[in-house]
């Protein structure tokens, strides 16, 4: 009697032949791991220069003087505001605050007429140094024009730095890297993919055979997460021995790491679905992959972070799917955060999830 046809053994064997072509393709694997990882390597190579510095104004610091206006109108200082002193206080233990500075007036009629406390926390690393030159450039500034005398407009106490952990740039780049991973491989692998296996009449042939057609989604999706999960872990690996990327819990951040990017992969093969079920021709798949990369790219804080964009800009920003993504790995990562912290990057990517797969339901095409 012969034996009853094994959906699990159907779906074993797309898988593995899926996975298999896509390890022979120079392409998926130059794009999967090689890409991104000079990227990692040359960003963790670089120094930190460049940064745009973020500062805090201490709420009793006086507001009415020259030092105030010129530090908050320069281009390469972010003037952050908080209204909560424990979150302020957060970042600023995390190094993602260069300096809180406090102007004290002294007295209105002779030089000095301030004091200037100058707080840091090495956990910001070379913003610290970055922001205290900014400081003292403004000062000689000032002091040359309005005190040729030799006079000094205000003196700088430095108190002790407190203690915490450094926040490289790399801490920053490397999750932005690994979402955008994700997003290149769930958006044109899928698109291309199913298109060519339509074109080609593939898909067509497997109707044949007994192979239920969810068997056949699922293989190419678990093949392609079976991808980015080994070149996701190459990433974060190099990253951490080579360069000293923040795994501030060791192993268990790793998983839930590639748990993160697991939850942004699935989300962004809905979208690969869309795209290759839209396209009337295997040309059309850049084009209309790129109007929906290509603003994550640049807009979900990848290279730069969400913060130093326009206000008016970012709200649109932070909605991305890509920005939660990269703001949950960062989470993790340097802050200790498990996932269940990050429910609300999740819930949103969910949001996003339960959209993209109902619009590929609706206009996905098997012929």
């Amino acid at each position: 009697m012969p034996q009853p046809y094994s959906q699990f053994t159907a779906l074993r064997a797309l898988t593995k032949g899926s996975l298999q072509s896509m390890l022979k393709s120079p392409s998926a694997i130059f794009f999967s791991i090689a890409f991104p990882l000079i990227f990692i390597c040359a960003f963790g190579l670089m120094s930190n220069n460049g940064y745009k510095v973020d500062i805090v104004f201490a709420r009793q610091s006086d507001t009415l003087n020259y030092i105030y206006k010129t530090l908050s109108n320069l281009p390469v200082v972010n003037v952050l505001k908080f209204d909560d002193s424990v979150k302020q206080a957060e970042e600023f233990n995390k190094g993602k605050i260069a300096a809180i500075i406090n102007v004290k007036l002294l007295n209105e009629i002779s030089a000095p007429y301030y004091d200037i406390e100058f707080k840091t926390c090495n956990a910001a690393g070379n913003d610290v140094n970055v922001a205290r030159q900014i400081l003292n450039s403004v000062l000689d500034t000032l002091n040359n024009t309005q005190f040729p005398e030799n006079k000094k407009i205000a003196t700088i106490s430095t108190p002790a730095a407190i203690q915490g952990r450094e926040y490289k740039y790399l801490d920053f780049f490397l999750p932005g890297m690994l979402g955008f991973s994700m997003l290149s491989a769930g958006i044109f692998g899928t698109a291309f993919v199913f298109f060519t296996l339509r074109q080609t009449l593939v898909l067509k042939r497997f109707f044949a055979t007994p192979v239920k057609r969810i068997h056949i989604i699922f293989s190419e999706g678990i093949a392609r997460l079976l991808l980015q999960l080994m070149s996701s872990s190459i990433i974060i690996l190099v990253g951490h021995f080579a360069f000293g990327f923040t795994l501030i819990h060791g192993i268990s951040t790793f998983l839930q790491m590639l748990a993160l990017c697991c939850i942004g992969l699935i989300l962004f093969l809905g979208m690969g679905f869309v795209i290759s079920s839209l396209a009337k021709n295997e040309a059309m798949i850049p084009p209309l992959a790129n109007m929906i990369t290509m603003p994550q790219l640049l807009l979900s804080g990848v290279f730069l972070s969400v913060n130093n964009f326009p206000s008016w800009l970012q709200p649109f920003c932070k909605i991305l799917p890509l920005t939660q993504l990269n703001d949950a790995m960062r989470a993790v990562a340097f802050e200790g955060r498990s996932i269940v912290d990050c429910w609300q990057q999740i819930g949103i990517m969910g949001i996003w999830g339960v959209a993209v797969y109902a619009i590929a339901v609706k206009v996905f095409k098997w012929e």
